[in-house]
């Protein structure tokens, strides 16, 4: 049962119609935690590897409000830091449409995931999903493409430590040393193997994003931020005037803010009753999240104006910054553990693929337990040599936007979406409306490779080559506080 059985990767497992009870062990046991084991007769749930056994743990454990946390885990944290500068590019309205309208795309793409799960539940993440589609080849591409994600969304969540330990001590200690104690304490994080414990974070990490850009905006609402003159008149552009690259580094940034669905099938695959339960935390998530980064994204650079600055929490007087810097904490390593999670699970799982060893993936073995270290512990590595590399916030996001982000959240979803409705994609004018859509979602998807990848990276040259840029080098102890 424990296994992860070539037969059943190759299954498809509709979720209208009854899973075969015979390719499944009647007699699973309830896991370690007491958690109730998934009745795979149902057809509501397909046995994928992660449902223990006999001798090992059941990792599918999170029901509906577990998933809910996760979710808010995974996507309310750091992608908002950058939001309210983009209103500052954009304009308020324009910004306001742009953060509305990709949030509401990411939420539409995140069902189409959890539409091609229900007709394939033996799935553990999105790279599987890839496998169905393109066989091994695509599989490989898109296992590529979703560490270098999840690296980069880690890297990033890193250097914001950094900027926030620089900010709250008076850079007290070589900046290469703050990232180091960054990627130490989400090296610590990673340690337990179940996105349960992502999932226990969601709420600490909700209330830290909240209280921190309450302080902001209350402290913005008393005094001027930092760099603004005593007889300051504030500037507020309805509608902007940006060049073509610094709307697209704009929009970059909010895709970021969305970037979560790449963790979304990870999540299911651990969910008791995924195919009832998922679309009720996704509902949750997006309501959530669109609506706060609407009001933070608003309020902070109206009381901001021209001095908003990303990571946002910069925008605020010396001391408030500080204050706010502090409380964010568990947000931003909450970032780097949920995806460093997604990423360091699915290197394990493919590992033990690799060695035949799937029947100890869920077992509190000592060598599951040395692999699943090892695994963490060259994933913190990558991520502190790379946070040194490119040492710039929005750089990094943006970078990070244009080469997978694009991809992971819309192009994919769009792909697995004609894959199950092929020969139905015409038929009628719903399903010629949402083909049309998903056709569009792909082409955006390419067009962000190519000029995305042009502008982010041109940006990040300027800022590194300008004489007053505060940008330091790479491997630099330079501070990188917003002050």
């Amino acid at each position: 049962m424990a296994a992860y059985s070539q037969e059943a990767n190759n299954a498809i497992y509709p979720s209208d119609q009854g899973f075969d009870s015979s390719k499944t062990d009647s007699k699973e046991k309830i896991d370690n935690e007491k958690a109730v084991v998934p009745d795979l007769q149902s057809g509501n749930v397909a046995d994928n590897g992660f449902s223990g056994g006999e001798g090992a743990k059941n990792f599918r454990t999170m029901s509906k409000w577990d998933t809910v946390g996760a979710l808010l885990t995974n996507q309310v944290g750091l992608g908002v830091l950058s939001l309210p500068a983009v209103l500052k590019v954009f304009g308020i309205v324009p910004g306001v449409i742009a953060i509305i309208g990709i949030g509401c795309l990411s939420w539409y793409t995140a069902f189409e995931l959890k539409q091609f799960y229900s007709r394939h539940q033996h799935v553990l993440n999105v790279v599987d999903m890839a496998k169905v589609v393109g066989g091994p080849t695509f599989e490989v591409i898109a296992g590529i493409g979703l560490l270098i994600q999840v690296i980069m969304t880690a890297a990033s969540a890193s250097v914001t430590l950094s900027i926030a330990f620089n900010t709250i001590s008076g850079h007290s200690l070589c900046t290469v040393g703050y990232i180091g104690i960054g990627c130490l304490g989400c090296w610590v994080l990673c340690a337990p193997r179940t996105a349960k414990f992502v999932s226990q974070s969601g709420l600490p990490c909700c209330i830290s994003v909240i209280a921190a850009a309450l302080i902001v905006m209350i402290s913005l609402g008393i005094k001027n931020p930092t760099d603004a003159p005593v007889d300051w008149h504030k500037e507020i552009l309805i509608v902007g005037n940006p060049s073509f690259r610094e709307g697209l580094n704009a929009c970059l940034k909010i895709c970021y803010a969305y970037s979560g669905n790449i963790n979304f099938v990870s999540y299911m695959a651990e969910m008791i009753d995924p195919v009832n339960d998922f679309n009720f935390a996704l509902a949750c998530l997006e309501i959530s999240s669109i609506g706060f980064y609407t009001i933070v994204a608003i309020a902070i650079y109206c009381l901001a104006g021209e001095y908003t600055v990303s990571p946002a929490l910069g925008s605020a007087p010396h001391v408030t910054a500080q204050i706010a810097y502090g409380i964010v904490l568990p947000a931003v390593y909450s970032t780097g553990l949920a995806f460093g999670h997604t990423g360091i699970k699915y290197v394990y799982v493919e590992v033990m693929k690799r060695f035949k060893l799937t029947h100890e993936m869920t077992a509190n073995t000592v060598r599951s337990w040395s692999i699943w270290m090892t695994i963490v512990t060259i994933f913190w590595i990558l991520c502190f040599l790379l946070s040194n590399a490119i040492p710039v916030f929005d750089s990094i996001l943006s970078i990070a936007s244009a080469t997978t982000i694009s991809w992971f959240t819309f192009g994919l979803s769009a792909i697995f979406w004609l894959h199950i409705n092929w020969d139905v994609k015409f038929n009628g004018w719903k399903k010629t409306t949402l083909a049309c859509i998903n056709f569009f979602l792909i082409f955006i998807s390419l067009f962000i490779n190519g000029a995305g990848l042009w502008s982010s990276v041109t940006e990040l040259v300027d800022l590194m080559n300008s004489d007053d840029s505060s940008v330091q080098g790479v491997f630099d102890c330079g501070d990188n506080a917003l002050f």
